[in-house]
């Protein structure tokens, strides 16, 4: 049986921040939420994923 923990990033932390984008009139293409480090982050529609930081990415391409 697994304890019961408090979330890091809440339900409502992230409806609240896709709200405040949307209002601020950007047109979400992707949201990522990391719970290990406690944030949001919210991409654009259209934006292409950044290149990864792994150099062996950039080899194998």
């Amino acid at each position: 049986m697994m304890a019961n923990r408090v979330a890091i990033v809440t339900k409502t932390e992230v409806t609240r921040s896709i709200a405040a984008a949307m209002a601020a009139g950007l047109k979400i293409g992707r949201v990522e939420v990391d719970h290990r480090e406690g944030k949001v982050v919210i991409f654009p529609e259209g934006e292409e994923p950044r290149a990864s930081s792994n150099p062996c990415d950039r080899l194998l391409r």
